[in-house]
């Protein structure tokens, strides 16, 4: 019912559009705009799907990229937009959102990391084609995709003492001389639940590619135009993995090929794959003791909900601190009755927190703290937080760093595997009608 209220209004102001135009009925005016595609309960019209070609061809040109022929740009850059959509359209649904204040905040630190004042980057972003009021919405939409991901895939993934334990005795297993490759991707997805039907027509397209690099077609090119990983339009490139990083029937593969060299079609859970080694190196070994600071910390959290409001949670956790500073209650009490995390049961307590366990705007506030002082409200994007340090302590972890970067090379990997399952679900969950774009 709302998605066809919704298209009524898109068409109603199209007519409006055109009569203001000077056009009549009579002489049948072309439409100024018109859908491509409904998502849900919204639409992506031409002119967006227009302008959104403008922009990644001219990107493309910049980076060198080979351009895939028109059909095929389009198609890929509407299936992204469709992910997109149905990406932001599950944020809105969560209460993800980004106020003005932290987008300033993002766009600043943009500024600064290119050396720029905050006019020098509007003014070169408007140079480029892009209006500053567009750039500053991107911006917004990505980091609220980043929060979307960090709540629905990194908060979720769990890895256990076992799985370090295995992938340190792996490591000590392989040759002394480890390599690093750098890759390109052409990923063929197959569809959640897909038929037998379905998954043998995807992977005639797979070999439908592998044909045309065996007779000499550029690999960019052919990952901009067929392939439905994020990078596409990257020419497929992923960048440098250690083989550690990499799913097993990836590493075994590509251990045997040199740069240059393509892997035959790879299926995996996802798809299917055809992967480039465009360099390698070797990664020198060593493991040296160091000295790291750990942390033990409590914290309240107060998630932001369509219920509750981010200026509702701020305001809570001030209310909170307050009777903290008053001595009118204890942090473990105030945590067990008002905290929404699962910590709240042992009165908000952490445990000893090292380096890189915490989210980055929750670790700098941790740090900035001396034992027994209490943040004020804290944002990150699992919602405010007030944080208390107990205590710090700094040793020798030789031993605990190297489990600490095993704990991280799991997690990269199993994010990426993960990321990648959890967009398809998204996609294959919308609802998705396509108009005639001609």
């Amino acid at each position: 019912m709302m998605r066809n209220a919704k298209l009524h209004q898109f068409k109603l102001a199209a007519v409006l559009l055109c009569a203001l135009a000077g056009g009549s009925a009579q002489a049948a005016p072309a439409p100024i705009d018109s859908i491509v595609v409904v998502v849900n309960d919204e639409v992506i019209t031409r002119n967006e799907l227009s302008e959104r070609v403008k922009n990644i061809e001219r990107r493309m040109k910049a980076q060198n990229v080979a351009l895939p022929e028109p059909a095929d740009m389009r198609r890929q850059i509407l299936e992204r937009m469709i992910l997109e959509r149905a990406q932001m359209q599950l944020a809105k649904e969560l209460g993800v959102r980004v106020d003005d204040a932290t987008l300033d905040r993002a766009i600043g630190r943009i500024a600064e990391q290119q050396k720029m004042t905050l006019q020098q980057l509007r003014d070169q972003t408007e140079r480029e084609g892009t209006p500053y009021a567009a750039f500053r919405e991107e911006i917004r939409e990505e980091i609220v995709m980043q929060r979307l991901r960090e709540h629905e895939v990194d908060a979720k993934i769990q890895i256990s003492d076992a799985e370090i334990d295995s992938f340190l005795a792996a490591e000590q297993a392989a040759a002394a001389n480890q390599s690093e490759v750098n890759l390109a991707q052409i990923l063929i997805r197959i569809p959640e639940n897909a038929s037998p039907e379905q998954i043998a027509a995807r992977r005639a397209r797979a070999e439908e590619v592998m044909r045309q690099l065996r007779t000499g077609a550029d690999f960019a090119k052919m990952a901009a135009t067929y392939s439905d990983a994020a990078d596409a339009l990257k020419g497929g490139e992923i960048g440098w993995r250690g083989t550690e990083r990499l799913p097993p029937q990836f590493a075994d593969t590509l251990a045997k090929l040199k740069p240059g060299q393509v892997t035959p079609i790879v299926k995996s859970a996802g798809g299917f794959h055809i992967l480039k080694v465009l360099d390698k190196r070797s990664v020198a070994e060593g493991q040296v003791a160091a000295v790291v600071q750990q942390t033990r910390a409590r914290h309240i959290l107060i998630k932001v909900t369509p219920a509750v409001s981010a200026y509702d949670a701020r305001r809570k956790l001030v209310e909170l601190r307050e009777r903290l500073e008053h001595k009118a209650a204890k942090f473990e009490e105030l945590a067990r009755l008002f905290s929404n995390d699962g910590s709240a049961a042992k009165g908000g307590e952490l445990g000893w927190l090292f380096p890189g366990d915490t989210v980055p705007e929750f670790e700098s506030a941790m740090n900035a703290l001396k034992p027994g002082e209490v943040s004020s409200p804290v944002e990150t994007s699992f919602g405010f937080h007030l944080i208390e340090v107990l205590e710090r302590k700094s040793e020798d972890v030789s031993k605990e760093k190297v489990r600490t970067a095993a704990r991280q090379a799991i997690r990269e990997r199993k994010l990426e595997e993960a990321t990648e399952d959890w967009a398809r679900q998204v996609r294959d969950r919308a609802y998705v009608e396509f108009r005639d774009e001609k």
